[in-house]
């Protein structure tokens, strides 16, 4: 299946806690479903003392959220599109739903 969300793109979250607010993507996990987006979705992070930490302490990091609950934006209306695919010069591409923006390249067809 081709991924509708990519590493780099920037996302509407649609729902949840953080429902409303945009973020980039930092990592992706097709097999579990779950992306990791900038400044969303932050949990704190208890570490224990070691050699490179001798305090140990808590940190702040983003944790996983699912993948259903972002979309991308769409770069004409500045808001969260759903994905088509088209194949555009034997190239295949992501297009928004509503606009048909381009949304970048996935691979060849």
């Amino acid at each position: 299946m081709a991924a509708r969300i990519k590493k780099d793109d920037v996302v509407f979250v649609r729902s949840g806690a953080h429902k409303g607010r945009t973020g980039k993507v930092l990592e992706i996990w097709p097999d579990k479903q779950r992306v990791i987006v900038e400044g969303i979705n932050q949990v704190w992070k208890h570490i224990k003392p070691s050699e490179k930490n001798r305090k140990g302490g808590r940190i702040k990091k983003e944790a996983a959220i699912h993948l259903s609950k972002v979309q991308p934006i769409d770069p004409a209306t500045g808001k969260g599109t759903r994905v088509k695919f088209k194949v555009v010069d034997g190239l295949k591409r992501r297009v928004a739903a509503k606009t048909g923006s381009d949304l970048g390249v996935v691979g060849k067809a």
